[in-house]
């Protein structure tokens, strides 16, 4: 434990090292060699930043240059949780949870400027929820123009972005917003959605962009990571005999498209509506992760989450990483639509979701659903919009894997932060999370949770 922690502080001392000068610098407008060209900032800057758009960069390409950034965020966690399944029920009983602090987060960004118009991201988790090892989340090189002579290449690059890697896919406006790992600047609040549809795979994705209008065109694996290995059939065991269910092997690309409108009204006056849909037909290999994608987890510990011991000792397992969440759990196929609307005037923000998808896993027969809605109001007010107070309620309802009826869980969140500097956030939220029509001998029977989570972030 003290090597690995002597090595990290280490990591950390030589990174801040060299980058500190450049974030002092950064607050200056002379940021000709500090950032890649179409490029959403890790600060405030980037908040209500979807899609990079096309308008032309002012920094000339002199040759490559790299960025280093970095998010960083420490929570203290005050809530408590309560279920009416445990009944004196061990195997029901709530992971006892008390008022602490949550180890830091912390993401390392790489931003490289290669050519023109063309950049590499690398981002690497150093410490999460899930992981407190480092591993890279994901890469991708952006091409806003390309290395042709001709008008037809420029005129279409002029309305065209093109995207390939191992990345975080473009499905719905929501996860612009969402909390990940220790980049929680974006988020108002403390946590992503209920059913968090996120997602790292490999693939591509082209844009079109003119007058504000924008359209996309994506295609991947439909995994969060590659996968050669053949797959087996669906299997069922009846009367201890494996039944086979679904007899389609196949590894189906995932296939998505998105489109909508985002506009500049007036000076003070920000309209944005967009439309998203995910499909896959056939993922046979390790399994679909569109709402099991996230590897760094939940701003929200442990709560209602089944107490496991073993000799006295609890078992960490994965599900605690994810807690507050709903997985409706579409492994092996699905159909997912998204509906965004984003409004600003002035200090004030409007954000709304509706989302609704159906899928199945390799071992059931018939589809199930699932939908979300969710609302956002924030107010931002002070000098730059330095301080906020926001509002947001979010609801699922899902058809789960083993449970006859349809199950309900709410959540109500109040919010409010102060940007000390634009790289510097401290915000804090009261929430309320319930879950509704769990069946009496689940753990989540009449659970909830509640409580505070202050968060200080650093951004840059």
């Amino acid at each position: 434990m003290k090597k690995h922690f002597f090595k990290y502080t280490t990591f950390l001392s030589i990174l801040l090292t060299g980058v500190l000068p450049i974030v002092t610098s950064a607050q200056s407008d002379k940021e000709h060699y500090l950032r890649p060209s179409y490029w959403r900032p890790y600060d405030q800057r980037g908040i209500n930043v979807f899609e990079t758009n096309k308008i032309a960069d002012t920094i000339p390409f002199e040759g490559p240059r790299i960025r280093f950034g970095a998010g960083f965020t420490q929570q203290f966690q005050n809530l408590k949780h309560e279920n009416t399944a445990f009944n004196n029920q061990t195997s029901n009983k709530l992971y006892p949870i008390t008022p602490g602090f949550m180890t830091a987060q912390a993401n390392l960004f790489t931003d490289i400027q290669l050519a023109d118009g063309i950049r590499l991201n690398v981002t690497t988790y150093l410490s999460t929820r899930h992981h407190n090892e480092a591993w890279v989340k994901g890469g991708y090189i952006q091409f806003d123009k390309l290395p042709f002579k001709g008008k037809f290449w420029k005129d279409l690059m002029d309305v065209a972005t093109i995207r390939v890697g191992h990345m975080e896919i473009n499905y719905g406006d929501a996860h612009f917003r969402r909390s990940d790992a220790g980049q929680t600047i974006y988020n108002p609040f403390m946590e992503s959605y209920i059913m968090d549809a996120f997602s790292t795979e490999i693939g591509g994705e082209v844009y079109l962009q003119k007058n504000g209008l924008f359209g996309m065109l994506g295609v991947t694996n439909g995994m969060i990571k590659g996968n050669i290995d053949s797959a087996a059939q669906g299997t069922i065991m009846v009367n201890g005999v494996p039944k086979v269910v679904d007899e389609n092997t196949k590894r189906a690309p995932s296939i998505y498209v998105k489109g909508g409108i985002d506009k500049q009204l007036a000076a003070n006056i920000r309209v944005r509506v967009s439309g998203s849909y995910y499909h896959n037909s056939s993922n046979a290999g390790s399994g679909l992760t569109m709402y099991s994608g996230d590897r760094s987890g939940s701003n929200y510990q442990n709560v209602v989450e089944k107490w496991k011991a073993t000799d006295g000792a609890v078992n960490a397992s994965t599900v605690i990483a994810f807690s507050g969440r709903l997985n409706p759990g579409f492994s092996k196929k699905i159909d997912a639509v998204m509906l965004n609307g984003f409004l600003k005037v002035s200090g004030l923000e409007l954000f709304g979701t509706y989302e609704t998808s159906k899928g199945r896993t390799k071992t059931e027969t018939a589809d199930r659903t699932a939908s979300q809605l969710a609302g956002d109001v924030v107010y931002r007010f002070g000098n730059a919009e330095n301080l906020f107070a926001g509002l947001r309620y979010n609801t699922v309802k899902a058809q789960l894997a083993g449970i006859t009826n349809d199950v309900k869980v709410n959540r109500f969140a109040l919010a409010g932060g102060w940007f000390v500097t634009r790289n510097v956030l401290m915000k804090a939220e009261y929430v309320v999370q319930k879950y509704n029509n769990f069946p009496t001998t689940d753990y989540r029977n009449g659970g909830k949770f509640n409580g505070y989570v202050i968060e200080a972030v650093v951004g840059f």
